[in-house]
């Protein structure tokens, strides 16, 4: 079974002579779904929309979860592996957990950080706009680079008994720094300076606003260019190729969704979608949910099957590129339907979530990995270490997220 992985850290342990590519992650702070933590929703309805709070919140703590599964079994790059993937039961519902999550989570964020770009720049100007990104996006990916990600590695090399002070040392003398997670912040960076040039240099448009999402047959054309552009594209990047620490490979989506979710920002689609369009993608998306699965646990059997679902010319290659965007269309929506109608506004722990949320994101490499070399001697089924060590990392990254806002400043970046 060869289901590619995510885009993360590194896939192992790191020696400190050859440091971790870097990792997945997900947000961006006003950039994106985060706005001083919680949206100020320019895009949507008056107030904040409860619902994309709770959905933008609770995909934060399913990234700790992610990686969590890496640390237990599944393929993909992190900075400590307790367990290497297996064909084990275990291993596969893992490694399948964390392949359902890449094709669409990553998305979402893009699709939001799309959604809150153009009431961005309305709202602050060009020069303001130029300075809240460096200073929401370039200062959390400055302090990852430099701080949390040699602490990270340093704090996971002590499971092969090495010094966390001789490898954090190691880590600043030789220049081994990676943005980790916060690669996002790195690729909203340039999303942002790409929108803008696009919005000072076009022409005015002349046309009404639509206030209603793409009819079906649209989202169908933007799967389908969507899934070739993604095939293309891992000819030259395959899944798994940093450039810049960026994996291009999967880069087809984000660019589609980054660019859907500002085309739906004054047209406010993300709080208007149909509950038809929302049944039928949710459907297509159920529909196609088990046939790349299939696929890759027939390969090791069926010749023709064969190939790196990775990249490549074979027919793996063409069904993961095709199989994500139909996926993810409907996975997204349904959340954003769901999420909608349960949250009309937030309070209690989701309202605090939803402020932490950031936060969260940016310190929870060091705390799981933490977490996890706590009991890495103490043998457990590796589901259970990995519901235990992934609950108890969120709540400790809730905590710490929640002790950092009191650090005067840190309130004004995140």
């Amino acid at each position: 079974m060869t289901l590619p992985s995510a885009s993360g850290t590194s896939a192992e342990l790191v020696d400190p002579q050859r440091p971790p590519p870097g990792a997945v992650g997900q947000i961006d702070a006003s950039a994106g779904p985060f706005e001083n933590g919680t949206p100020k929703h320019e895009a949507g309805a008056k107030g904040r929309n409860g619902g994309i709070d709770a959905l933008r919140a609770a995909v934060t703590l399913l990234v700790v979860f992610h990686h969590t599964a890496i640390t237990y079994g599944a393929i993909g790059g992190w900075y400590y592996k307790e367990l290497a993937p297996s064909d084990s039961l275990s291993g596969l519902l893992l490694i399948l957990f964390c392949t359902v999550n890449q094709a669409w989570f990553m998305g979402l964020f893009f699709l939001l950080a799309g959604y809150y770009t153009p009431p961005a720049w309305r709202r602050h100007g060009t020069n303001g706009f130029i300075r809240e990104r460096l200073l929401r996006l370039g200062v959390p990916l400055a302090f990852y680079f430099f701080i949390l990600h040699p602490l990270t590695v340093a704090l996971a090399q002590t499971a092969r008994g090495r010094s966390f002070t001789g490898v954090f040392e190691y880590q600043w003398t030789h220049g081994r720094f990676e943005p980790g997670p916060l690669w996002f912040a790195e690729a909203l960076l340039i999303f942002a300076v790409a929108w803008l040039a696009w919005r000072l240099l076009r022409k005015p448009a002349g046309a009404t606003t639509a206030t209603t999402l793409p009819s079906d047959a649209v989202l169908l054309a933007a799967a389908i260019a969507t899934g070739t552009a993604a095939f293309l594209l891992r000819l030259v990047w395959p899944v798994g190729v940093n450039i810049a620490f960026l994996q291009l490979g999967y880069f087809a989506s984000y660019i589609a969704l980054f660019v859907a979710g500002c085309a739906a920002a004054d047209g406010k689609w993300l709080e208007r979608v149909p509950e038809r369009q929302t049944r039928l993608w949710r459907r297509i998306a159920w529909l196609a949910f088990p046939m790349f699965p299939i696929i890759a646990l027939l390969s090791s059997h069926v010749s023709w099957l064969g190939g790196r679902s990775e990249g490549g010319l074979n027919l793996q290659a063409l069904t993961y590129a095709f199989w994500e965007p139909f996926v993810a269309w409907g996975f997204i929506l349904a959340l954003l339907s769901l999420f909608q109608r349960r949250f009309v506004t937030l309070g209690g722990i989701w309202q605090n979530l939803a402020r932490r949320a950031f936060l969260i994101y940016i310190v929870h490499p060091p705390i799981l990995v933490g977490t996890a070399l706590l009991w890495r001697d103490i043998a457990a089924p590796a589901l259970i270490k990995f519901v235990v060590t992934g609950s108890i990392a969120c709540a400790l990254c809730y905590i710490t997220a929640g002790l950092a806002l009191r650090i005067p400043g840190v309130a004004r970046v995140v």
